[in-house]
């Protein structure tokens, strides 16, 4: 644990890069200058107010299963909340009512990941960044010991990576049953600034978000219509 760093993500992959991290190692922060989101925006929350941290894996299985390893970390997230109804959004989000109260990046570092968690604890409404996030504290959750459930997140992503990595394949019908996408019209925001509307009907075995289009999504943000 660290009070203040630029960002976890960078630090660890650089750590990583240098040969001077391990399979198992985390850094968390309180505070993080330069926090990273998905996609290259940045993400920021203030100092104590946040879970910030990121771990580095390297899985045996084959590099086209590696879509399901944030899939699965945002199994785990969800699973730690499950009292208070959390779900998955596709791909890296996490929601309560609807939402967004923790985000997640993967990025691959030499020939393992590296993976970073960010999760809404004491922040205010004044304190969220958009009308669409919320934090526990917002969602009437007291006491929170953020190094508490850093080890609870930790434990059960490595749980669930560990049977996945072994060749065990039931985190897709888990990840089906906590998702709120599938059976959503939703809109999908590519990379490359294409806009395709669809019902999320399926997760394919990599990982992708299929539609009823017969589009497999394999990166983009996606926006729940109602």
């Amino acid at each position: 644990m660290v009070d203040v760093t630029a960002s976890t993500q960078s630090d660890l992959v650089k750590r990583v890069q240098a040969g001077k991290a391990k399979p198992g190692d985390v850094i968390a922060a309180n505070y993080q200058s330069a926090g990273r989101g998905r996609m290259s925006r940045t993400f920021d929350a203030p100092k104590n107010s946040a879970l910030l941290f990121s771990f580095h894996i390297k899985p045996t299985r084959t590099k086209n299963d590696w879509g399901w390893i944030s899939l699965i970390a945002g199994v785990a997230v969800a699973q730690v909340l499950t009292d208070y109804k959390a779900t998955v959004k596709w791909p890296n989000d996490i929601l309560i009512n609807d939402k967004k109260v923790s985000g997640l990046i993967s990025e691959i570092a030499e020939d393992g990941i590296v993976l970073g968690i960010g999760i809404n604890v004491g922040m205010t409404a004044e304190e969220l960044p958009v009308l669409t996030a919320t934090s526990l504290a917002i969602e009437g959750v007291q006491g929170i010991d953020r190094n508490q459930l850093l080890c609870q997140v930790l434990a059960q992503f490595e749980k669930l990576f560990m049977a996945w990595d072994s060749g065990d394949d039931s985190i897709i019908e888990l990840y089906k049953s906590l998702s709120s996408t599938l059976g959503t019209k939703v809109q999908i925001h590519y990379p490359n600034e294409l806009i395709e509307k669809g019902i999320a009907v399926d997760i394919s075995a990599r990982g992708e978000l299929i539609l009823d289009t017969g589009s497999h999504v394999q990166a983009g943000d996606v926006v729940h219509l109602r």
